[in-house]
């Protein structure tokens, strides 16, 4: 009879001393689950300062902000080091997938080497919605380019937009693995076809103004 009582003490005593484990990891675990989300909106938020310099032509700034941005990310991925789930939760993922996309717009229209997802140390399935919301970002920057005059950059980004969505149609996987890039990919076919048809008309009033220009030319002479 004692040692079957002795046996609940010791089970009530590890109990109590499991509690204790657990509240603590909680603890830590609440504690990193608060400090990810604080770092994520940070990290957004240089990001999206980034890509606003990028669109006013201001590199430099941009530059630095993304040096900022890049710190950011990596107290990000130490913060949820060791806490999977935090790592892939939703919040966090979306930091770097802004990342990604301040990081490849920058490239692209600096015309300067991408940055691979080993290089940005993200999944493959944020790499790929950063790189497509990059693609959607270059018709602002097209389109800012031919308000002042059709020229070759125009073209050249209007191709890497179209590389872009050349290689996301090639990832046929489902929504579960690729994180709803399906839906990503269509947003990028529709922005690419509106700012192809957006360039053809730059090409073409050109074309009319230079024509125009010369028969004024040649009344004038």
């Amino acid at each position: 009879m004692n040692s079957r009582q002795d046996h609940k003490t010791n089970n009530l005593s590890r109990l109590a001393d499991i509690g204790d484990k657990l509240r603590e990891a909680l603890l830590n675990k609440n504690s990193a689950r608060d400090k990810a989300l604080s770092e994520s909106r940070a990290l957004i938020r240089l990001c999206a300062n980034t890509i606003r310099s990028i669109h006013r032509g201001n590199m430099q700034e941009a530059r630095s902000l993304l040096e900022e941005a890049t710190d950011s990310a990596n107290k990000l991925r130490m913060v949820v080091s060791g806490n999977p789930d935090l790592y892939f939760a939703g919040y966090t993922q979306d930091g770097l997938k802004e990342f990604v996309e301040a990081n490849i717009l920058l490239s692209l229209v600096s015309d300067c080497e991408l940055p691979g997802p080993d290089e940005l140390q993200v999944e493959a399935s944020t790499y790929l919605k950063g790189l497509s919301e990059a693609a959607t970002e270059l018709r602002r920057t097209i389109l800012d380019i031919i308000r002042i005059d059709h020229s070759e950059e125009a073209e050249r980004l209007l191709v890497a937009m179209d590389e872009i969505y050349s290689l996301l149609v090639t990832i046929d996987f489902p929504d579960a693995i690729t994180g709803g890039l399906r839906r990503n990919t269509d947003i990028v076919r529709s922005v690419r076809e509106r700012t192809r048809g957006d360039l053809t008309m730059s090409v073409r009033q050109q074309r009319l103004e230079k024509a125009l220009n010369s028969v004024e030319k040649l009344r004038g002479g």
